[in-house]
């Protein structure tokens, strides 16, 4: 973890401006390309969620503003963003869970299989474990959607990254699922968004 130099920083105006307002949270909604990543989960039969969960954290990784944060009047860079999923219980609730990201399939894969287990068997909503250095992610696959929000806690500086991952559905023979977004627009631009769905494509895709 290190500090960005926000004097030399060509978005400090950017990020002061939009630091000041009372919600600089702005979100899109982008369906991306899901064919080839869903029939590798199949056939490899591992879970759909796991495998593009993990492409997705690969993808913002690899854009350095999504590893921004705000402490204060500074702006923190983390190593590595990681997972906190909501993953559902039987009984319909869910509970907040928090996954380390690696690099790593299989390893990424047992670090959301113990903490799904430590969900199912518990009642607490909140994960014993907890860093900045990470996104809110759920996944609604009870219906497809065009747009959506997120909820913010309003605190000041908050700069975790939102998304959501909806229900897919078929266009001319290609599936497809809409994922939402939102991000605190002093960190991060339209610019960097595109960044990272154009890398979450790609990553999608090398699952044939």
């Amino acid at each position: 973890m290190k500090y960005l130099d926000i004097n030399n920083w060509n978005r400090k105006q950017h990020f002061q401006h939009f630091k000041s307002l009372k919600d600089p949270f702005f979100g899109v909604t982008v369906n991306v390309d899901v064919t080839s990543s869903y029939k590798y989960a199949k056939a490899q039969k591992v879970s759909f969620f796991t495998l593009y969960l993990h492409a997705c954290l690969k993808a913002l990784n690899s854009v350095e503003n999504f590893k921004y944060r705000i402490k204060e009047d500074k702006v923190v860079i983390h190593d590595i963003i990681h997972a906190s999923a909501t993953i559902a219980r039987k009984d319909n609730t869910f509970g907040f869970s928090f996954i380390d990201f690696s690099d790593d399939f299989q390893i990424f894969n047992q670090n959301l299989l113990k903490e799904k287990e430590r969900i199912l068997n518990s009642k607490e909503l909140f994960s014993p474990k907890y860093s900045e250095a990470c996104m809110y992610c759920s996944a609604l696959p009870w219906f497809s959607f065009t747009s959506q929000s997120e909820p913010v806690s309003g605190q000041k500086n908050d700069s975790i990254p939102r998304l959501a991952f909806g229900k897919t559905f078929k266009e001319n023979d290609i599936l497809m699922m809409p994922v939402g977004i939102s991000v605190n627009h002093a960190l991060v631009d339209g610019y960097h968004i595109g960044l990272f769905f154009k890398e979450f494509q790609i990553q999608l895709d090398k699952n044939t």
